[in-house]
């Protein structure tokens, strides 16, 4: 396998799962707030239920918060090493050098973006079942 397809693995595979990450992320957020507006807290017999009921998926969603940027990062540092490769080679032009470690940042900033809005997301949610507990005590 040459060099030039490996880093397109490498790029469009890790942008792929960062992409598909967000994608969760945005829907299970979707859900929980259709999820929360029709909610009646006073349906629950205890704190307890209602808690569990107001907390699920939320995880998943923190958890694609916090593993994005290693995951843009792992796809940094591989298009990095396949970028050495390819100089090890001999091919060694500075503009070639230089668009292989850009594109190779890009991954990163994905995981960053993933992982920002992942974040916001688990807050608001956060916030919204906070209240809702809230309600629940009164």
């Amino acid at each position: 396998m040459n060099i030039e397809t490996l880093k397109n693995l490498v790029d469009y595979g890790v942008i792929s799962v960062l992409i598909f990450m967000s994608f969760i992320a945005f829907m299970l957020f979707i859900e929980r707030l259709l999820f929360y507006r029709k909610l009646d807290v006073n349906s629950f017999e205890s704190k307890k239920r209602l808690d569990v009921a107001l907390t699920k998926n939320l995880t998943f969603i923190g958890t694609i918060a916090s593993n994005s940027p290693y995951i843009g990062l792992l796809g940094t540092v591989l298009a990095i090493m396949l970028t050495f490769m390819t100089m090890s080679e001999g091919d060694i032009e500075a503009t070639k050098i230089m668009a292989s470690l850009a594109l190779a940042l890009k991954a990163t900033a994905i995981g960053l973006v993933v992982a920002i809005v992942s974040m916001i997301f688990y807050n608001i949610l956060s916030r919204y079942a906070e209240v809702l507990e809230s309600k629940y005590e009164d």
